[in-house]
C-alpha cells in the first residue's frame, strides 16, 4: 500500500457531481478489499465529529488501486483533504508501522481549521445564483456570478450579502466544452472561429492559451477549470469554448457545472500510465465528465467513429449529435432514421444529416486546413467544430464561410505547411500514436519528389511504442530521417537510448545508414533538414517540444 495523494475536488468529477475531497492509494485488489470498509468507516467517524454528518462517502476501484472520497463544502476544502490524510495515517497504523493519534484532538484540530477557513457568505451567494438560474464560478482568490458582460466579480474574502443583489442583471452565456485525445485544440480553434466570423465575442481556453477573440489574455496550458473561469470572467464575451484536458478533469473536475454542449473528440491512447488513466478504459471515464454538464438541458457531440464513444453511449440518456467520416457508419445511419442529427463526410462533402433531410456544407477542398482534403483529421475536426457551433446557434450557411476561411494561421502548430524555395514543409505538435499517424497519412497523400522527417520520442513510451513510431514513419517513403534526442522528454532513460531505439527500426525497415542523421537538439535537425531539402521535396517536422522558432522561422521565410 501507498499513498499517493490527497487533493480538492472543485467540480463535476469521474467519482460524482460533487465537491468533496478525494486520496488515492495505490495496493492490491486484495489489500483494497480490507483498506475500503476502514477508510470509509474512520471517514464517517471523523465526519460525525466535526459536524459534517450529512455529507456522503464513495470510493472508485481503479487500475493499481482506489480513489475514496467525501462530499464537503466548497468553503472548508482544505480541512476536508487534511481529514483525507488524517485517514491514511489510521491506514498506515491500522495496516502498518505507524503511530495511532489522539482522535478528540485530531477531531479538535479539524473544527478549529474549518472554524477558520468556513466563508457563509460564499455559500449564500452559491445557493443564490443557483436559484436564480446563472452561473457561479470561485477560486482561492475570486468570486463571480452570471459570465462576461453581464457577470461581476469580487474578492473571495470581500463578498456581498446575495440578498443586496440585483440578480435581474447577471446572465450566462452559451457554453460549448470540447475534450478527447486528438483534435480537441483545433477543434476548440475552429468553432472559436466560425463564431468570431459572424460577429461573436468569444472566450477561449485552451491548451495554448485564455484569448477573447484575437487578443490572447494569456499564453500557457489553459486547459483547466482555471482557464475555463478566466474566459468566462472576461469582459464583452458573449459566448464560451472552452478546451477540457484529462489531467484538470482528473485533479479538479470539470470548470463549470453546466454548459449548452459538449464535444468528445476521441479517445486513444495517450497519458496513460498515471494514476487514475491507467488504460484507456479509465481514460474514457475521465473524458465522459463533461456530459454531466450537458445531460439535463444540452447537447452531447461524439465520434461514431470511435467505438469506446460509441459503447459508452448507450448509458447515456440525454441527447446526441454523432459526427463520422463515413456517410455509411451504422451508428450514424440507425441515429438519422430516427429523427437524429448527424454531421458526416460523403463524397468529398460536409454533410449535415437529419432523417431523410440532407443539407450539403460546403466540400473538404474548400477548407484550407484540410489540406485539400488531404489532412483528414481536420475534415473530422471540422465536422465536429460544426455541429457544436450549430448548437450554438450558428446557420449552416455561416458556418461553411467560417470553415472556408480558417486557415492554418488561425491553427498554429497544427498540420501547418509552409512553402520555401519551392519545396515544403509539414509541421505538426503531434506526440501520441494516433496524432503521429495521422500525420503521417497526410505526409504520404502530399505530392513530393522526396520526404525527410525530423521527429524524436519521449522517453515514457514503451519500446514497442517507439518502435512502431519509427516502422510507420518509413512507412512513408521517406529518403531521409533526422531524429532529435529530446533530452528534455528522457523521462528515466538514458542518453541515446530512445535514438538507439528507432535507429535500429529504421535499418530494420529498409532504411540505410547514410538515410539516418542524428542530432541532439530538435532545432538542429530542423535546420538540418531545410539544409538537405531541394525543390518539390517535402520536409515532416514532428515538432515534439514546441520550439517556438521554428514556427516563427517557417513564418517570416514565407513572407
Amino acid at each position: 500500500m501507498k499513498f499517493l495523494d490527497a487533493r480538492r475536488l472543485t467540480g463535476p468529477n469521474v467519482l460524482w457531481n460533487k465537491s468533496g475531497a478525494v486520496f488515492d492509494i495505490a495496493c492490491t485488489t486484495e489489500e483494497a478489499d480490507q483498506l475500503l470498509p476502514f477508510c470509509e468507516t474512520q471517514i464517517r467517524r471523523m465526519l460525525n465529529a466535526v459536524g459534517w454528518s450529512d455529507e456522503t462517502i464513495c470510493h472508485l476501484r481503479l487500475s493499481g488501486g482506489v480513489s475514496v472520497a467525501f462530499s464537503a463544502p466548497i468553503d472548508a476544502l482544505y480541512a476536508a483533504s487534511a481529514i483525507n490524510e488524517w485517514v491514511w495515517s489510521c491506514c498506515e497504523a491500522e495496516f502498518g508501522d505507524g503511530e495511532r493519534c489522539d482522535f478528540e484532538a485530531k477531531a479538535q484540530e479539524f473544527r478549529d481549521a474549518i472554524a477558520t477557513e468556513i466563508n457563509p457568505t460564499l455559500l449564500a451567494l452559491n445557493v443564490a445564483a443557483f436559484e436564480h438560474g446563472v452561473g457561479f464560478l470561485w477560486d482561492d482568490d475570486e468570486v463571480s456570478v452570471g459570465h462576461g458582460s453581464n457577470s461581476e466579480i469580487w474578492p473571495f474574502r470581500e463578498l456581498p450579502d446575495a440578498q443586496t443583489l440585483d440578480w435581474s442583471k447577471y446572465r450566462d452565456v452559451p457554453v460549448g466544452i470540447v475534450t478527447g485525445t486528438n483534435g480537441k485544440t483545433t477543434t476548440v480553434r475552429i468553432a472559436k472561429h466560425l463564431l468570431q466570423s459572424v460577429g461573436r465575442t468569444v472566450g477561449l481556453s485552451c491548451t495554448d492559451w485564455v484569448s477573447v477573440n484575437d487578443e490572447i489574455i494569456d499564453r500557457d496550458d489553459w486547459s483547466g477549470p482555471g482557464g475555463a473561469r478566466m474566459a468566462l470572467r472576461q469582459d464583452k464575451v458573449d459566448v464560451a469554448i472552452l478546451e477540457t484536458a484529462r489531467g484538470g478533469l482528473l485533479r479538479r473536475g470539470l470548470g463549470v457545472e453546466q454548459a449548452d454542449v459538449a464535444l468528445i473528440t476521441n479517445i486513444a491512447e495517450d497519458h496513460l500510465g498515471d494514476f487514475g488513466s491507467q488504460n484507456v478504459t479509465e481514460l474514457l471515464e475521465i473524458k465522459w465528465v463533461i456530459s454531466h454538464a450537458v445531460a439535463e438541458s444540452g447537447i452531447l457531440i461524439l465520434n461514431a467513429d470511435d467505438e469506446l464513444l460509441v459503447r459508452k453511449s448507450a448509458e447515456y440518456s440525454g441527447r446526441i449529435v454523432w459526427f463520422s467520416l463515413s456517410n455509411d457508419n451504422p451508428i450514424v445511419a440507425e441515429h438519422v432514421a430516427a429523427g437524429g442529427v448527424a454531421f458526416v463526410y460523403s463524397q468529398g462533402d460536409l454533410l449535415r444529416v437529419a432523417g431523410v433531410d440532407t443539407q450539403t456544407i460546403c466540400s473538404a477542398k474548400d477548407i484550407p486546413i484540410t489540406l485539400e482534403a488531404a489532412a483528414e483529421h481536420n475534415i473530422a475536426n471540422a465536422l465536429g467544430a460544426a455541429a457544436l457551433s450549430e448548437q450554438l446557434g450558428l446557420s449552416l450557411a455561416s458556418i461553411a464561410n467560417g470553415l472556408k476561411t480558417m486557415t492554418q494561421a488561425s491553427n498554429p502548430g497544427r498540420s501547418n505547411v509552409f512553402e520555401i524555395d519551392g519545396f515544403k514543409v509539414l509541421l505538426d505538435f503531434a506526440h501520441n500514436p494516433e496524432a503521429m499517424q495521422a500525420l503521417f497519412n497526410m505526409a504520404k497523400a502530399l505530392p513530393a519528389k522526396r520526404r525527410v522527417l525530423c521527429f524524436g520520442q519521449a522517453g515514457d513510451r514503451t519500446d514497442q511504442q517507439i518502435r512502431e513510431l519509427a516502422r510507420s514513419a518509413w512507412s512513408i517513403g521517406l529518403e531521409m530521417a533526422i531524429i532529435s534526442e529530446l533530452g528534455s522528454y528522457a523521462r528515466g532513460r538514458g542518453p541515446g537510448e530512445v535514438v538507439g531505439i528507432i535507429r535500429d527500426e529504421l535499418l530494420a525497415a529498409g532504411a540505410r545508414e547514410d538515410q539516418i542523421q542524428h542530432h541532439q537538439e530538435e532545432h538542429e535537425s530542423f535546420a538540418a533538414a531545410l539544409d538537405w531539402a531541394d525543390s518539390g521535396d517535402l520536409v515532416v517536422i514532428l515538432d515534439l517540444g514546441r520550439v517556438s522558432d521554428i514556427q516563427e522561422t517557417l513564418t517570416s521565410r514565407t513572407q
